[in-house]
């Protein structure tokens, strides 16, 4: 299968790179600007070009030249408060570009496999299922709710892949998560404040990876929830890295939301129910402390 696909820099998609490129795959791996993640081997049947996704006239041409036979869309403007202060920027990205995507996979006859949120969600009443009444409170959480109905109304063959709060290994190329910033805080001594009234199913990438990729090759069509089958506060989570790395819990003091003041409303319980991607995808999740394992490895 040829696969095309966009966000490469990004955490997530340099896993689904890597794991991708240990495949009999042919992948087209695009991200802006020039690769950043170093230990990424590409060989005869895995390469990368460098792609703006709001660049149309580049889009095109690599869709013409490579005719994907299915397309995974992680690129994304994905920081809330950024998405609130940049609306037009915001939009650019997450909607009229996944548009224009949408419309190039057309005319090859792609599949088309978007990645999503739980942020689409109002988060008054989860854990969610895929069917249950999608009502975000902030717009990122807009931006990506408007994709999804595009794509869903495009006659594509299509799978929406929404996930939740990622976490996972990182070195110095990519960019750093909640668990490295717990990690590096405790370990210069900063009392650090920590939510716990907002309910969260983190998602361990790799794991979300492997997902993603189980959807494209059994040709999925529809919505799938995938994330940790575990529910947990950031707080929860805080602490756990805390007793994983015998660093002093004491300097993490739970805290609700309205201690921040930020733009962009986080929704206060999201959160999945997985059983359809497990039933239909055989997908499995990683254990948080299992996956506290492999990251401090």
């Amino acid at each position: 299968m040829k696969i095309l696909l966009t966000g490469a820099n990004g955490m997530l998609g340099s896993a689904i790179t890597e794991q991708l490129s240990k495949t009999n795959h042919t992948l087209l791996a695009t991200g802006k600007g020039e690769l950043r993640h170093n230990h990424l081997i590409f060989n005869e049947k895995s390469n990368y070009a460098s792609l703006d996704i709001t660049d149309q006239v580049r889009a095109k041409h690599l869709f013409d030249s490579f005719k994907p036979d299915a397309i995974i869309h992680s690129a994304a403007m994905t920081q809330v408060d950024d998405c609130e202060l940049n609306k037009d920027q915001c939009y650019s990205i997450n909607t009229a570009s996944t548009m224009s995507l949408i419309s190039l996979a057309k005319e090859v006859n792609a599949a088309f496999h978007f990645i999503s949120t739980d942020f689409v969600f109002s988060g008054d009443d989860g854990p969610y299922v895929e069917s249950d009444q999608i009502g975000p409170v902030n717009y990122y959480g807009e931006t990506k709710e408007l994709a999804e109905q595009y794509l869903i109304q495009s006659g594509l063959s299509w799978s929406i892949i929404r996930t939740v709060l990622l976490y996972g290994k990182t070195d110095q190329i990519k960019r750093s998560n909640f668990i490295y910033w717990v990690r590096d805080s405790l370990v210069e001594s900063k009392p650090i404040k920590v939510v716990n009234d907002q309910i969260r199913t983190p998602t361990y990438i790799p794991d979300l990876a492997k997902g993603i990729i189980k959807a494209v090759e059994g040709q999925a069509k529809g919505i799938y929830h995938i994330s940790g089958d575990e529910i947990m506060t950031p707080y929860q989570m805080a602490i756990e890295v805390a007793r994983f790395l015998k660093l002093d819990e004491q300097l993490i003091t739970p805290v609700d939301a309205t201690t921040f003041t930020q733009p962009g409303k986080r929704p206060q319980r999201t959160g999945f129910y997985i059983k359809k991607a497990i039933d239909e995808l055989g997908y499995a999740p990683t254990a948080f402390k299992t996956a506290l394992a492999e990251i401090f490895s």
